[in-house]
Parts: structure tokens; C-alpha cells; sequence
């Protein structure tokens, strides 16, 4: 198919088509030095492409990232810590770097994105006046454990390249699913009074 009809087939202007192609992330096979054709697998990328952009708000940059990942075709270890660091906000300052993973027992290599993120974020947390300490840390730690361990669970019934599509896209989609219900969780413990109080 050419690109005008891949844009009715997706739904997705032809501008914003030509631009996806422009920026690298949309390549059809090309027929002559100006055309190119799609598929149905053009179809998918286009609406991964939205949905990176879309409901993740990936800006276009993580976007590419995170398809690069996917078409490199990586081991999903590896892609998913790929993954993670196109989401991961980069932080240069060496005071935010005190090893909270390390110091709270969690066995991943230091170079790993989420652990300079961790840090920040703990760091943010206390220059904040908010508490944190081994024992806060523990009543996110042994939820989330169980959590990532179900999130991971369907790698064992995959190929490699679906293992690969599912790590990446998973790191990148669900989180926000994650943050939205953890915050509606908390929403319907408060107006239903089952939050629990300080005594």
C-alpha cells in the first residue's frame, strides 16, 4: 500500500505520516528515489509510534529509542534495561548518587538506569522533609517484588523476538497503567475511609 493509504488505514494524518518517515521511525520498502510501500506490519509500527507518543507521552526522541531497541532485537534483559534508560531521567550529579539499591539489598549491576533514577528520586524525597528509611523503602519493595515477578511471568511462553517486543513495549506502556492505579487505589481507599491512619 502507499502512504495515503496507510494513513486511512491507521487513521493518522498524511503529514504526520510523511513526518514519522522524515524522522526515521516509519521506513516502507522503497519502489522508486521518492515512493516507497507499506505493509501490515507498517500498520502496527504506526500505532506503537502512538502509542509511544500518545498514551506513554514519550517525546519523539525516547519514541526512537525505544523502537531502535526493538529493532535491534537484543536479548530482553537487555532491552528492556534499554528500555528503561530511554525513560529514565538522566542525572550527572554525584550527590544524588548513594547506592539506595545497593542499601536496600537489590541485586542489580550499578550501571543499571534505574539505579541512578532511584537515587534522585530517594534524594528528592528527603530534600523534600519527607522520611525515607529502610522500613518505607520495604513497604514498596515487597508489593512491587511480587509485581515485577507477574509483569515477567509470560517471558517464559515466548520466542526471543516476542520476548524482546513484550519486555520493551511492557517497561514503556504499563507504567503508566501502574501510576494510574496506584493513584485511583489511593483515591478509593480515602473516599471509601479504609485508609489506614497513624496511631
Amino acid at each position: 500500500m502507499r502512504i495515503s493509504e496507510l494513513a486511512e488505514r491507521t487513521n493518522v494524518p498524511l503529514p504526520t505520516l510523511k513526518f514519522y518517515v522524515r524522522e526515521g521511525l516509519l521506513r516502507g520498502r522503497t519502489t522508486a528515489p521518492n515512493q516507497a510501500v507499506y505493509d501490515e506490519r507498517h500498520v502496527d509500527r504506526v500505532r506503537l509510534i502512538g502509542a509511544l507518543t500518545g498514551a506513554a507521552a514519550m517525546s519523539l526522541a525516547q519514541a526512537r529509542a525505544v523502537l531502535e531497541v526493538l529493532d535491534d532485537g537484543v536479548d530482553p534483559v537487555a532491552a528492556m534495561g534499554r528500555a528503561v534508560a530511554t525513560m529514565t531521567p538522566a542525572t550527572d550529579d554525584p550527590v544524588t548518587h548513594s547506592g539506595e539499591a545497593r542499601r536496600l539489598g537489590i541485586q542489580v549491576p550499578e550501571d543499571y538506569p534505574a539505579v541512578q533514577q532511584l537515587d534522585a528520586a530517594a534524594a528528592a524525597v528527603q530534600a523534600a522533609g519527607l522520611p525515607w528509611n529502610e522500613e518505607i523503602a520495604a513497604r514498596y519493595i515487597a508489593p512491587l517484588r511480587q509485581l515485577a515477578a507477574a509483569e515477567l511471568m509470560p517471558l517464559s511462553d515466548m520466542d526471543r523476538g516476542e520476548a524482546v517486543a513484550y519486555a520493551v513495549l511492557g517497561t514503556a506502556l504499563y507504567e503508566p497503567v501502574i501510576l494510574a492505579l496506584r493513584r485511583l487505589l489511593h483515591a478509593e481507599l480515602v473516599i471509601g475511609g479504609d485508609a489506614p491512619t497513624a496511631t
